[in-house]
């Protein structure tokens, strides 16, 4: 395998990239750049704080040979960003560390979206200070509030500046303080930001964050983001697939598309989220997965029809997440949300009737200034009647410089009360007990938090636990859920199970499609071990055959969309005995009669047409799916 220089390098100037800054925009840049001064009082030297340790510059001031930290707060639209700072100061040299103390440099990325995020931020400021490291600061605390007190003197990387980070850390480092909060605009329209191909780290290299777009097209009353964000910027379609398809090339399982808003996607350029989706689907390969990102309800009406279709594809999540905010039309017109509560209904019954099993998460904002009690009673009743698998509850946070934050606040114990109670009633039902025996196909790409299991995810993107065995991760496997909690599903391999067979030898994948009928077939009765009939025709042939079944049917599943119905219909030629013993066994319903049973073999060449009714929505049909099962010798 060649080099990364295989090629011979005339001159050291030809080892510029065409992503690299230009040294007439290094020397521009100089006017952002503030020397640190000591200053004098009374014709003395200014002291400093007793609690607060003076930075010093590191020994070797060579850049790109000092030792990073990097911390970050909030969405993955942020994750991404500082994926994107780390790769670009590994390139150049600098070491990364998990270990603050060690560093001498810390990159903090900050969130605005709640009063806590930004503490978290400021007090891990001070830290640094304490300790005297040198400290820069990115993300959209900076960006959307930059006079803030606890940032005067430190150096700031702005949202659409990530791509300068380097240049930053390096005079930071010498004792200068730069700040760079400019707008990347090309032929005078914002663009979506630096460069999507970047050199990245990735916190897991299984999945690939690609930021879609930047800022949005609200003016949400109690949001701060858009301070910093600013107003919608969207990425070119063919740099996304571009970055997707290096992504999959480098190893990566799991695509996640972010920003503020997907569902306002393109409108600045002449596209659409769906035209991105459907170029996205194509370079996506088998066993990978695409989650498509938070989206509000009046960007994705319009694409409704679209979007269903989408989600049922077979390498995309059915997964969707909607925030409401309020179940209260008042509340929701004095946030300015620019939707009612029967058009967030829409999107969600859409969806559940086209999307089999789709996942919808939404968030609820309690306490908002002007919310009553009637108001309350109404959110209630929308999460009461959807029951959300996955809701987001958070108080109301008056950010300052938003025009919430001018309003009248609600005492703050009723604020808890509302949020307990919708909490209450969210921690009551169980939305994932009725999923215990089925067996789901999970792409696994995380370890859990405690570090003993792994970490995946069906079709659903629902989240399932299974045993921490290293050949499974960034694998797509067959699991039989066993257990369920409030937040997530238990998983087991099916091979370890021994009320299950291995998966068949058989060519049941074989699959033909006619008039949007599926046909797959496969051996009855064939022992996954010796490639031969079970003996006679028996209960046990009848069983592995149902076993066999199970795992065509999963793969239906996962394939084809959610089976919703099954029967199975015997030939007249023969029966055998025990189906129906069987058949509850596996399907826990009871076994459709048709004729009486007898006791006896089942004839070679007999044949069992298993037919389940199942959605298949490339164009929003029900569709057969024939499953044959045909009675040979070996």
């Amino acid at each position: 395998m060649p080099s990364v220089c295989h090629e011979i390098v005339g001159d050291i100037e030809d080892l510029i990239l065409s992503q690299d800054i230009t040294p007439k925009e290094r020397y521009s840049n100089k006017s952002s750049v503030t020397v640190r001064a000591k200053r004098r009082e009374n014709g003395k030297l200014r002291e400093k704080p007793p609690d607060l340790e003076e930075y010093c510059t590191p020994a070797s001031v060579i850049p790109g040979t000092q030792t990073i930290y990097l911390k970050t707060w909030g969405c993955a639209h942020n994750n991404s960003d500082s994926e994107y700072m780390a790769g670009l100061l590994s390139a150049y040299g600098y070491k990364l560390t998990e270990n603050k103390y060690e560093a001498d440099l810390w990159l903090l990325n900050s969130c605005t979206v709640k009063n806590p995020a930004e503490d978290h931020f400021r007090n891990e400021i001070e830290l640094g200070r304490k300790n005297g490291k040198a400290v820069v600061v990115a993300g959209c605390v900076p960006q959307g509030a930059p006079k803030t007190n606890f940032l005067h003197g430190l150096s700031v990387v702005g949202v659409q500046q990530i791509d300068r980070v380097v240049e930053v850390v390096e005079e930071t480092l010498k004792g200068h303080t730069v700040r760079l909060f400019g707008q990347k605009k090309e032929g005078g329209k914002k663009k979506g930001g630096a460069s999507l191909l970047l050199p990245k780290v990735r916190k897991n290299p299984l999945i690939e964050i690609i930021p879609i777009n930047t800022g949005c097209l609200n003016q949400c009353t109690y949001c701060k983001t858009k301070h910093a964000r600013g107003d919608l910027g969207s990425y070119p379609p063919e740099e996304i697939v571009s970055r997707a398809q290096q992504s999959f090339e480098e190893g990566v399982r799991e695509l996640w598309l972010t920003s503020e808003d997907t569902g306002t996607y393109g409108r600045d350029i002449g596209s659409s989220l769906p035209d991105l989706l459907w170029k996205l689907v194509e370079v996506i390969p088998d066993g990978c997965m695409m989650r498509v990102g938070m989206t509000n309800p009046p960007y994705i009406l319009e694409h409704l029809e679209e979007m269903a279709k989408i989600l049922v594809h077979p390498r995309v999540y059915s997964f969707l997440h909607v925030p409401v905010q309020s179940g209260s039309d008042a509340v929701l017109g004095d946030m300015k949300r620019e939707y009612n509560r029967e058009d967030f209904e829409k999107v969600v019954d859409f969806l559940h009737e086209r999307v089999p099993g789709v996942t919808i998460a939404t968030d609820i904002i309690c306490g908002f200034p002007t919310e009553t009690d009637e108001d309350f009673k109404e959110t209630m009743s929308l999460c009461k009647h959807y029951k959300f698998p996955s809701l987001f509850i958070n108080q109301f946070y008056p950010r300052p410089g938003t025009p919430a934050a001018r309003m009248p606040r609600l005492p703050a114990q009723e604020v808890k009360k509302r949020t307990k109670e919708l909490s209450e009633f969210f921690q009551s039902y169980q939305p994932y007990n009725h999923k215990i025996g089925e067996i789901q196909k999970v792409l696994i790409t995380e370890v859990s938090h405690d570090g003993k299991h792994y970490v995946g995810h069906n079709k659903f993107y629902e989240q399932v636990l299974v045993p921490k065995d290293p050949e499974l991760l960034g694998k797509m496997v067959f699991v039989k859920i066993i257990s369920a909690s409030k937040h997530s599903m238990s998983g087991d391999r099916p091979a370890a199970d021994g009320n299950l067979a291995p998966k068949p030898v058989a060519p049941y994948n074989q699959a033909v499609v006619v008039d949007n009928t599926v046909y797959l077939s496969g051996v009855l009765g064939l022992d996954p071990k010796t490639n031969k009939l079970v003996d006679g025709g028996t209960v046990e042939e009848a069983k592995q055959a149902f076993l066999n079944m199970k795992y065509i049917l999963a793969e239906a599943n996962s394939s084809y969309g959610n089976v919703v119905k099954t029967t199975v219909l015997l030939s007249d030629i023969g029966d055998f005995a025990g189906v129906n013993d069987i058949y509850k066994q596996y399907f826990k319903e009871p076994y459709p009669a048709r004729t009486a049973y007898q006791v006896g073999k089942l004839p070679l060449g007999a044949k069992i047409e298993i037919e389940v009714i199942a959605k298949y929505l490339i164009d929003i049909r029900l569709f057969k799916l024939v499953l044959l099962f045909i009675v040979t010798t070996v």
